[in-house]
């Protein structure tokens, strides 16, 4: 006849390792997502590699690139990564007003990266430099939309991390979440780097 008490204690300790496993199973289930926007930014990034010198008779990147601007919109994504990296610090204090304080700071500056971006795309469509007039422009508005489209799921889960640490508070799931949504948004600050010194600052030069 079975046990009692030993089934009681071996369906305790399932139970004990399923809660362990599953924190490292959904970190571990994010990172090979996150490998697999490698593999996307890395095609983009090989697109526009082929196509960047496509112009088609339309307008090079010196003709249609702001530099000044640019350079505005990636600070505010570098300063998004420190104010990130704050939240993370202060949620590892146990401070749940400073998490929340750090993070909304980090989902304005990501705003107005956005907004600065939307703002750009507007005028170069504007100026008769949309997606359709060149290879070059193509490959350009996949890259670099890809990217603010991102940052935009990016500020959508950070929202939704805003109210679910609020109510909730600073337990294991937010956590969690907070640090996967940190590697995601620090994944996206190294591939603007990539886009601004590869895109930008490389389609200036004659």
């Amino acid at each position: 006849m079975p046990d009692p008490s030993a089934n009681a204690a071996a369906a305790s300790r399932y139970h004990l390792t399923e809660a362990v496993r599953a924190p490292d199973s959904t970190l571990l289930g994010f990172w090979v997502y996150l490998m697999s926007d490698c593999l996307l930014f890395a095609a983009l990034f090989a697109c526009y590699g082929v196509l960047g010198r496509h112009y088609g008779g339309g307008p090079t990147g010196a003709q249609v690139f702001d530099l000044p601007t640019v350079a505005v919109d990636t600070t505010l994504l570098l300063l998004s990564s420190i104010t990130y990296g704050i939240s993370v610090l202060r949620m590892q204090a146990g401070s749940r007003t400073g998490t929340l304080t750090w993070l909304a700071c980090t989902g304005l500056l990501g705003a107005g990266f956005v907004g600065i971006e939307l703002r750009e795309f507007s005028r170069l469509i504007a100026d008769g430099a949309g997606p359709g007039r060149s290879a070059f422009l193509s490959s350009f508005f996949a890259l670099v939309g890809t990217h603010g489209l991102h940052v935009t799921f990016g500020l959508v889960w950070l929202a939704t991390l805003l109210i679910q640490v609020g109510r909730h508070g600073l337990i294991e799931a937010n956590r969690r979440r907070v640090m996967c949504l940190s590697l995601f948004w620090h994944f996206l600050d190294v591939v603007w780097v990539g886009v601004f010194t590869f895109v930008y600052l490389i389609g200036v030069l004659p």
